[in-house]
């Protein structure tokens, strides 16, 4: 069941890296955030408790996997995990790497800016390209386990 006035419902939330039966992964259009990602699930529902809990456990399987992909390949000082849905409603989490020198560590990314952004904020394009390979092929990997 989806809603036509969700704006995940009717997109998708950003640059689809993978797509499975129940979920997507996308890179969010957030160019002051680079590795900024989501995983969304593609049913309109507002909380993890909406899930039956396998349900569950496969969303936060997709969350770890693209945290460890951006661990091992980004190399942030820190990931943030987030599942807010305070403007969408819509079941989601943010994984957001984040680097001491980005523009608003070490506050949130929904913040106000601490400082203008770092080294980190252009993230060069084949490093962007090896994590969206790596993961889209970590993540087909692990629905299939």
């Amino acid at each position: 069941m989806n809603t036509p006035d969700c704006p995940l419902c009717a997109g998708a939330g950003g640059d689809v890296v993978w797509r499975g039966a129940r979920a997507r992964v996308v890179l969010a259009e957030e160019p002051q955030f680079p590795g900024f990602t989501r995983v969304i699930w593609d049913e309109h529902r507002a909380e993890m408790t909406d899930l039956p809990a396998a349900e569950r456990a496969g969303v936060m399987a997709l969350v770890w996997c693209v945290e460890q992909t951006q661990r091992e390949l980004l190399r942030p000082d820190k990931i943030n995990l987030a599942s807010l849905g305070n403007v969408v409603a819509h079941l989601h989490w943010h994984v957001i790497p984040r680097w001491r020198d980005d523009s608003h560590f070490p506050a949130p990314v929904w913040s106000l800016a601490q400082r203008d952004g770092g080294a980190r904020m252009t993230m060069s394009k084949p490093l962007v390209a090896r994590y969206r390979a790596a993961l889209a092929e970590r993540l087909e990997a692990l629905v299939k386990t």
